[in-house]
């Protein structure tokens, strides 16, 4: 049985900048050298790239971690650090990007070469060459590097086909799919022979061409998941012409108008839009005894209860087994592809507003917690970015991330909470006295 992953749960982390380096200029005939140490190198995204050679995300199923290379440190002589190539990841055409905290989609990949930055890099941190002033000539300050975007994907696969073949399973989905192209699915007497999606190209007579997806069958309950479920329907998503396959025959028992209804069902339950998309009704089986009869029914089943709408949809008599009706068919399918556009997939509210990463400039600077043993606990995304960035190996720079907290308001909101000289602060792992 072919392998087939069509969605994966990973883990993203882009690259650290590079920390900015302290150093001075000492050479014996230039007096007053001043500061000369560099800037980091900017960390490495991780981008995705779409690769048409893939079918599959069977390689997200080994390999779930993926982590771009930080970027160098700064060096002396006021030369800055090499930032850090990007890591490129190869997924298949139709694959969605999601944020798997937020729900929020990132990107829909499904052109050839197309790439989007899923994790941005940090930039490199400034060396003591950028801190130089009149009243500070010889800072011993730099900054290491941002930290790189970490953040956890969930990925989708939705086949790229113009047209899905639909209906129960043993219909004749797989043989006509074999027959009006030169894919080779599974075909067999028995129910859910096909487990997942194969994809075809049909060139009609008159030169037309256009992809065929034949997609698992559905039974009643899929939209919620019963038998292959969500792992059917996921797939018709991109299809902009629906072929409605129906066993006109009868063989298993069922009605074909039931069987039409049934599975219309469930595409709307699963999707309103997906009722957008034009259906061609596929009368299968046509050369077998009763079916002409049942074609009667059904066509006349189908006008009664169409009042409401302009239209009946199509319906063409084909036999899979000897090729009956097919060219009638696939010439109809062209010209109807010709007149549908592209169905936009998500509304906006489900696509993430924009690419830009880190804290939200609305978001509160700090936010002050305590712990069990009584410490004050500072968090937020501003403030920890400054901490995680600041070098406290040099003491003017401590004090610098000091007069930063107090230019943001810490002190003053401690103090309104109840902090007293000689408590207890913890920013992460690191701890120090408030004074008051």
């Amino acid at each position: 049985m072919s392998m087939f992953l069509d969605t994966a749960k990973i883990k993203v982390k882009a690259g650290n900048g590079g920390d900015g380096m302290v150093a001075f200029r000492r050479e014996k005939y230039v007096p007053n050298g001043g500061p000369w140490g560099g800037d980091g190198g900017r960390g490495g995204n991780v981008i995705f790239v779409v690769d048409e050679g893939l079918r599959t995300l069977m390689d997200f199923r080994y390999n779930r971690h993926f982590k771009a290379q930080s970027g160098e440190k700064g060096m002396t002589k006021g030369m800055h650090g090499r930032g850090a190539e990007d890591l490129i990841v190869h997924v298949p055409q139709g694959t969605t990007v999601r944020d798997a905290e937020t729900g929020k989609i990132l990107t829909d990949l499904i052109e050839n070469g197309q790439k989007f930055i899923v994790a941005h890099g940090g930039r490199g941190g400034r060396g003591n060459i950028r801190f130089a002033t009149p009243k500070n000539p010889a800072p011993e300050i730099s900054e290491n590097g941002e930290p790189g975007q970490e953040r956890e994907l969930q990925l989708e696969l939705k086949i790229l086909a113009d047209v899905g073949l639909v209906g129960f399973p043993s219909v004749g989905k797989s043989t006509l799919l074999s027959v009006i192209t030169s894919a080779k699915p599974k075909i067999g007497a028995y129910h859910f022979t096909t487990i997942v999606p194969n994809l075809g190209m049909v060139r009609t007579q008159s030169g037309e061409s256009f992809a065929v997806a034949d997609l698992p069958g559905l039974i009643e309950g899929a939209s919620q998941g019963v038998g292959l479920g969500t792992q059917f329907l996921r797939h018709i998503e991109r299809t902009r012409v629906i072929l409605h396959v129906i066993d006109m025959s009868a063989s298993e028992g069922r009605n074909p108008y039931e069987d039409y209804l049934a599975i219309n069902k469930e595409l709307e339950s699963y999707n309103l839009r997906l009722m957008e998309r034009p259906q061609i009704i596929v009368a299968n089986k046509m050369d077998m005894p009763d079916s002409a009869e049942n074609l009667k029914t059904f066509k006349k089943k189908l006008a009664e209860n169409y009042d409401e709408f302009d239209e009946l949809p199509q319906i063409f008599p084909i036999s899979s087994l000897t090729k009956q009706g097919l060219s009638m068919l696939l010439d109809a399918t062209a010209e109807l592809l010709d007149k549908t556009p592209e169905f936009l997939l998500y509304d906006e509210s489900e696509m993430e507003e924009e690419a830009y990463y880190g804290f939200d400039e609305n978001a509160p600077a700090f936010d002050i917690s305590r712990d069990d043993d009584a410490a004050w606990v500072l968090s937020g995304d501003k403030l920890e970015k400054l901490f995680v960035m600041t070098n406290f190996d040099r003491e003017e720079a401590v004090m610098k991330f000091a007069r930063q907290l107090r230019g943001m308001g810490v002190d003053e909101a401690l103090r309104a909470r109840g902090a007293k000289d000689g408590d207890l602060v913890r920013i992460g792992n690191f701890e120090f006295e408030f004074v008051d």
